[in-house]
C-alpha cells in the first residue's frame, strides 16, 4: 500500500489535540493528549504504526463514491459513502467538553473520538479495522474485552477503551476487527476515549449526544466572530482551522498538527511543527484581529510573554511547546519509516537553538499592535519585555544569523532579519512613552535609521536588479517581499517594485504559487500571499485579485491547506493543516479589503 496523498486528509479538532482522517474512513494520525504529545496512530508516518478504519467494504471498488465536509463553522466531519448496496454517512469529531460555549470550546476536552455511522439507503456492509500503537509506533498495546462490550487498549502510559453502541467487539490479536450491516435508519454510535495509565479513567460519552454538543460548541464559538471583508467564506473557514490548532488552556497556535511531512517526497527536510513560533506572532496577530477577536489576540500574547520570561543576553527562542516549554529538544524516530518514505521522522525541533535576529520585531510589532486594546494591561511585566527585546536587538543587529528560514549550515546576514530588526527599533519608539523612565527612543531612533540605511545599501543587488536574501548574495528570496508588508518601504518604490516583478518573474510558477528560492522544489503558500499583499500594495488590485484566487484554489476539498504545493502535479506537501498559509489567505483578504487597515 502507498501513503494516501496528502490532500486525502480532513483535520479534526478539539483545541487540545488533533487528528487526520481520510476519504477511506481511516484515522491515521492523533496526538490525544495535546498537540505535540505522542501519537496513537501513526499510520501517517509508517503504513504499520496504528489507524482506525471505519468505512463500507466497498471503499475503493467500482460503484463507490465519497462526498464529504465540514459542518458549517466546525470541525465536525460528514462523509457520505454511496455505495452499490446503499449510502451511509459518517460523522467524525474530537468531542468537546458537554456544555461548553464560546471561549470555554478547548478548556476541558475530554481527549475522546467519536464516529456516528447512519444508514441512508439499502443495507450497506461496513468494516471496522481498529489498529492503536502509542508512542509514535512503538508501542503494541495488549487489548481486552470487557463485560459491557468494550476493548481496553493498555500499554505503556497509555488506557484507550473502544466503545462501539452495543456492536459485539473481538479481539483479533494486536487489533479489533468487525464487520457490521447498516440499514437505512440505522445509527451507531462509537468513541474512543484516552486516559492516562495512571491517573483518571478515560472519559465516557454517548457519540450521538457528543457529536451534536460538539457542533453546538463550534457554532457558538464562530457567533462571537465575526468577518465583513471579500472572500467571507474562505476567511472563515481559515479562521475556523486556526482556531482548531489553538491549544485553548494557552492560547497557544501550534504550527500545524503534524510532524514530518515532507518538503520534497523522499527527501529529509522533515520537521516537527506541533509547536508554537514567535516568528508567525505578527502574522497570527493580524489574522486573529481580522477574522476572530481581541481576546483571542490577547490570550496568544500573553502566553508569549509568560513563554519569554525576563529578556537576557541570549537570543529569544523562535519557538516554545505550547504550555510555553523552552527546550523542544530534536529525536528521530528510527524505527519510522516516513511519510513516502521520508525520512528521518522527528519529533521536537532543534530550531529553538538558532539566533534568529527576526524574532523580536514579531514580538514587538504585536505589541504595538495590540497597545490600545491592552490599556491597562501594559504592565512591568509586558515593558519589561519589550525594553529587553529592544536592547538585545540593538546590541546584536549588525550579527549574522540562520534566517526566517531557519537554514541549518552557515549563519549570514539575512535581508529579512535586518528587516525585523528595523522593526523592533521603530515599533520600539512609537511605545515609548508606554515604556516608562528606562525608554531610550532617542538612541533607538539612530539604531533605526541605522539599519535602514544598511539595508537599503546592502540589500539591494545592482546585478540581479532586486532586494536579495542576503547581504552580498545574488540569489532572489521571496521574503523580500517582507519590505512593504513590515511597512520597511512602499510596494511603490521602484527598487520595491523591481523586487516584487523579480520576485513573480524567477521565483513564480504557471500555477500561481511562488517558491522561496530558486531551488526550492514547490511553492511556498505563504509566499504566495505575501505577493497577493505586495500587488495590493503596489495599486494592482485585480491582479492581485487574480493571484489570490489561484492561490487558494490549491486548498483540498474541505479548504485545508498545507505549507507547501508542487506547481506541477498540484499535490499539496509538508505538514498539514498549515497555520501560516491560513493565516497569509486571511491577510491577504483583508489586504484585498482595506489596504490601509494594518
Amino acid at each position: 500500500m502507498a501513503h494516501p496523498a496528502i490532500s486525502e486528509y480532513a483535520y479534526l479538532s478539539d483545541c487540545r489535540s488533533g487528528a487526520l482522517v481520510t476519504r477511506d474512513g481511516s484515522v491515521d494520525w492523533w496526538c490525544p493528549d495535546r498537540f505535540d504529545t505522542p501519537s496513537v496512530f501513526s499510520r501517517l508516518l509508517d503504513l504499520e504504526a496504528g489507524h482506525w478504519r471505519l468505512a463500507p467494504v466497498a471503499t475503493g471498488r467500482p460503484g463507490h463514491r465519497v462526498e464529504r465536509a465540514y459542518l458549517p463553522d466546525t470541525l465536525v466531519l460528514r462523509t457520505v459513502h454511496h455505495t452499490p448496496e446503499g449510502s451511509v454517512a459518517v460523522t467524525d469529531a474530537l468531542a468537546a467538553e458537554p456544555g461548553a460555549r464560546g471561549h470555554e470550546l478547548g478548556m476541558n476536552s475530554p481527549a475522546v473520538l467519536v464516529r456516528v455511522v447512519e444508514g441512508l439507503s439499502g443495507r450497506v456492509p461496513m468494516a471496522l479495522d481498529f489498529r492503536p500503537r502509542p508512542e509514535y509506533g512503538l508501542l503494541t498495546p495488549y487489548l481486552h474485552e470487557e463485560a459491557d462490550g468494550s476493548v481496553l487498549a493498555d500499554a505503556g502510559p497509555v488506557l484507550l477503551v473502544l466503545r462501539a453502541g452495543g456492536l459485539p467487539l473481538r479481539v483479533d490479536g494486536d487489533r479489533v476487527r468487525h464487520d457490521f450491516e447498516m440499514s437505512a435508519g440505522q445509527v451507531v454510535g462509537l468513541d474512543l476515549a484516552y486516559g492516562r495509565a495512571y491517573g483518571s479513567p478515560p472519559a465516557r460519552l454517548d457519540p450521538v449526544t457528543a457529536v451534536a454538543e460538539t457542533v453546538r460548541a463550534w457554532e457558538a464559538f464562530r457567533e462571537t466572530h465575526r468577518y465583513e471583508g471579500e472572500y467571507p467564506d474562505l476567511v472563515r473557514r481559515s479562521a475556523t482551522v486556526l482556531t482548531g490548532l489553538t491549544y485553548a488552556r494557552s492560547g497557544a497556535v501550534a504550527a500545524a498538527a503534524t510532524t514530518s511531512l515532507p518538503e520534497l517526497p523522499g527527501g529529509d527536510r522533515n520537521y516537527d511543527y506541533r509547536y508554537s513560533w514567535l516568528r508567525d506572532f505578527a502574522m497570527t496577530m493580524r489574522a486573529l484581529w481580522v477574522a476572530a477577536c481581541p481576546s483571542e489576540a490577547s490570550r496568544l500574547f500573553a502566553w508569549a510573554a509568560r513563554s519569554i520570561g525576563r529578556v537576557g543576553s541570549e537570543p529569544v527562542p523562535v519557538l516554545f511547546g505550547l504550555e510555553g516549554e523552552r527546550d523542544v529538544s530534536e529525536h528521530e524516530c528510527r524505527y519510522l519509516t516516513g511519510y513516502a518514505g521520508s525520512r528521518p521522522v522527528r519529533t521536537g525541533n532543534d530550531a529553538w537553538r538558532q539566533r534568529q535576529l527576526d524574532v523580536p520585531g514579531e514580538v514587538v510589532a504585536a505589541v504595538w499592535r495590540l497597545r490600545d486594546h491592552l490599556g491597562d494591561r501594559f504592565d512591568l511585566e509586558l515593558r519589561e519585555m519589550v525594553l529587553g527585546l529592544t536592547e538585545q536587538v540593538a546590541a546584536t543587529w549588525h550579527l549574522p544569523d540562520q534566517g526566517m528560514w531557519e537554514t541549518r549550515d552557515a549563519e549570514r546576514h539575512y535581508l529579512s532579519s535586518k528587516v525585523l530588526c528595523w522593526v523592533t527599533m521603530d515599533r520600539a519608539v512609537q511605545l515609548a512613552p508606554r515604556l516608562g523612565e528606562r525608554a531610550d527612543p532617542r538612541r533607538w531612533a539612530g539604531i533605526r535609521d541605522e539599519i535602514r540605511s544598511t539595508v537599503l545599501r546592502e540589500g539591494f543587488d545592482e546585478r540581479v536588479g532586486a532586494y536579495t536574501g542576503a547581504f552580498g548574495s545574488p540569489e532572489l528570496d521571496a521574503s523580500a517581499l517582507l519590505l512593504p508588508v513590515m511597512r520597511f518601504l512602499p510596494a511603490t518604490d521602484p527598487r520595491m517594485r523591481a523586487t516584487i516583478e523579480a520576485v513573480q518573474r524567477d521565483l513564480g510558477t504557471d500555477s500561481g504559487l511562488v517558491r522561496r528560492w530558486r531551488t526550492d522544489p514547490a511553492g511556498f503558500l505563504l509566499c504566495s500571499f505575501w505577493l497577493v499583499e505586495c500587488l495590493v500594495l503596489a495599486g494592482e488590485r485585480a491582479r492581485a485579485r487574480a493571484l489570490f484566487e489561484r492561490v487558494v484554489g490549491h486548498a483540498n476539498d474541505v479548504g485545508l491547506l498545507s505549507e507547501q504545493v508542487d506547481p506541477v502535479t498540484g499535490a499539496q506537501l509538508g505538514n498539514t493543516p498549515q497555520a501560516l498559509s491560513h493565516i497569509g489567505l486571511i491577510n491577504a483578504a483583508w489586504r484585498l479589503t482595506d489596504p490601509a487597515d494594518f
